[in-house]
């Protein structure tokens, strides 16, 4: 008799391997101001995000696209808790993978916000 494996549900969402993710991808995710606005609300909250959480100005179409581009590039984790897609940042895989770039793209753009009056 083999061991029991666990099925994994059609509601799991594909991520990358913290081996597998690339600063390109990273740089390009965080590029798109509204996925960046993501990022620092997740990383101000320090915990998960539900995606109704975030009023966003585009259409739920597009939101679900840039959360897609985070979740895909290694930005964010994914997961459902019950009917809620939950959203946290994948601090310790960035932070270990390319020390400093977070922080140092969070301190950045609350600068230029702060510059620029936007929040």
């Amino acid at each position: 008799m083999t061991p029991a494996t666990s099925a994994i549900s059609s509601r799991d969402l594909p991520h990358p391997a913290r081996e597998e993710i690339r600063l390109e991808a990273v740089l390009h995710a965080l590029a798109d101001p509204m996925r960046l606005r993501i990022v620092r609300e997740l990383a101000a909250d320090g915990d998960e995000l539900s995606c109704s959480h975030f009023a966003l100005p585009v259409t739920k179409s597009t939101t679900t696209h840039h959360f897609r581009v985070l979740r895909e590039a290694g930005v964010i984790r994914q997961v459902y808790r019950g009917t809620a897609k939950m959203n946290g940042l994948r601090r310790d895989d960035l932070d270990d993978l390319f020390p400093g770039l977070l922080d140092s793209v969070l301190v950045s753009a609350a600068r230029q916000a702060a510059r620029l009056g936007t929040g």
